[in-house]
């Protein structure tokens, strides 16, 4: 699958900061009947957005947000916990975030979200009680340079997978990437067979 290449994001951030935010509360079991991801932004946070009978909720955390000026989701502790449903990161993504930012991003959220196009980023504590108390910041990620910066603020650095930069900075997933190396690998079996 082809992505949008991810060098640099500057956007404003929106916050959950609750703990714990799990895969079913970014995307309800009952919205998983689909191998599509298009369309799934739809359901994301589905419960906290609306009520039982599909109303908005008044307490919607992302009423009156442009998802195309929020690219970067600050979530609490260990977010992304849960099941290990694929449908999470689709759901962000096809929403229109780019980036989740937290102290700590669950492991199996955080590689299906580098295979999916959007940047688990994790931060030290002081840096996440800022972005939490500043929702709508303006934040600048830099892939290349594994940095991310509160503009005049602060800059701080992060690491990240390398295989898994290497596919955002090229725009492309795992698969993707491992049908570019197709001749590479025939080279390869050639010289072992």
């Amino acid at each position: 699958m082809l992505l949008e290449k991810f060098k640099h994001l500057q956007s404003k951030t929106l916050v959950l900061p609750d703990a714990n935010i799990d895969t079913d509360q970014i995307i309800p079991a009952r919205f998983l009947t689909t191998t599509s991801r298009k369309g799934l932004g739809r359901a994301a946070f589905y419960d906290w957005r609306f009520d039982e009978a599909g109303m908005p909720r008044n307490s919607d955390p992302f009423a009156g947000k442009d998802p195309l000026a929020h690219q970067i989701l600050v979530g609490g502790p260990n977010f992304g916990c849960g099941s290990s449903r694929e449908h999470a990161p689709w759901a962000l993504a096809d929403f229109g975030f780019r980036a989740v930012v937290s102290t700590k991003i669950a492991d199996i959220f955080k590689s299906n979200a580098l295979k999916n196009g959007i940047l688990p980023v994790e931060v030290d504590a002081d840096t996440h009680a800022d972005l939490l108390a500043c929702p709508g910041a303006e934040v600048i990620i830099n892939l290349q340079d594994l940095q991310i910066e509160r503009l005049g603020v602060w800059k701080q650095s992060f690491q990240i997978d390398a295989f898994g930069r290497r596919c955002l900075l090229e725009g492309v997933d795992p698969l993707r990437f491992l049908q570019g190396c197709a001749e590479q690998i025939a080279q390869f079996e050639a010289k072992y067979a």
